[in-house]
């Protein structure tokens, strides 16, 4: 895990490992010398703001580390973080409450890069029956509500390859953000038991000619079955800004419309 610590040398290895590159290949790409990466590596020489910034930059570096890696080289963060509803950030927070509200009567729902809830539409809340009222108060992490066995866990009627689907995402989100907090929500999410209605069952894989693992929720109108897409802001240069990350969720068949039409109508 990577450390606020270290040195911008340090830190740069770390991001170049965690991407698979050789010292070469990133030289390659970077159209720098080999040598010269390993000096900045090694310590020997000190990177320049522009040589952090570039090497950030094709390495994929996440806006709150290169703010670290930048701490780390001695020079001031670049990238401002600014809550949502900071003035400055009214067009993209508008923006976001237009996806939402337009997504209905199917849910659609924007989160952090740790999986906290930022907003929702009115058709989220269409399915929050039955949960634990301490899953959906102050501070709510989405994949706890659903993976939780007093959130939506027990509704799922395909518990297995959900389980297995966030899992693998969430180990993909690890990989390329190191975020520590992910990791911690990681293992709390391996260590909940399976539900009654996943105990006694293997994981099934999706048929041949599927195409996304859906989400399948037990309800008073019948299954409702969807697969979900995500929305990310893909110019950001806010850190706030740069973490929202949109899951819009589409009925899987027409019987699923229908009952979401209904089930938003009646909030």
């Amino acid at each position: 895990m990577l450390n606020e610590n270290q040195s911008a040398g340090d830190l740069l290895r770390e991001w170049r490992q965690r991407r698979r590159l050789s010292q070469l290949a990133l030289a390659v790409d970077a159209e720098i010398s080999q040598r010269h990466l390993s000096f900045l590596e090694s310590g020997r020489s000190q990177p320049s703001r522009e040589m952090v910034l570039h090497l950030t930059e094709r390495l994929s570096v996440p806006l709150r580390e290169r703010n670290m890696i930048l701490t780390a080289a001695g020079f001031a963060p670049i990238y401002r973080e600014r809550p949502l509803d900071a003035p400055e950030l009214g067009a993209a927070r508008a923006a976001i409450d237009r996806i939402l509200k337009g997504h209905e009567p199917h849910p659609a729902l924007a989160v952090d890069r740790n999986w906290t809830l930022l907003a929702a539409n009115a058709a989220v809340g269409a399915l929050m029956t039955g949960v634990a009222g301490h899953l959906v108060t102050g501070e709510i992490n989405v994949l706890r509500l659903s993976l939780h066995p007093e959130g939506l866990a027990g509704r799922i009627v395909n518990f297995r390859e959900w389980r297995a689907h966030i899992l693998a995402r969430l180990a993909h989100e690890i990989d390329v953000s190191a975020a520590p907090r992910l990791v911690a929500l990681q293992e709390e999410l391996k260590s909940y038991p399976l539900p009654p209605q996943a105990a006694s069952s293997r994981a099934v894989p999706v048929a041949e000619g599927g195409i996304a693992v859906p989400l399948t929720l037990a309800s008073d109108e019948g299954p409702l079955s969807f697969i979900s897409t995500t929305t990310v802001f893909g110019t950001a240069v806010d850190v706030t800004l740069s973490e929202v990350t949109i899951e819009a969720f589409f009925p899987a068949n027409p019987e699923t419309s229908q009952a979401m039409a209904k089930l938003t109508a009646q909030r």
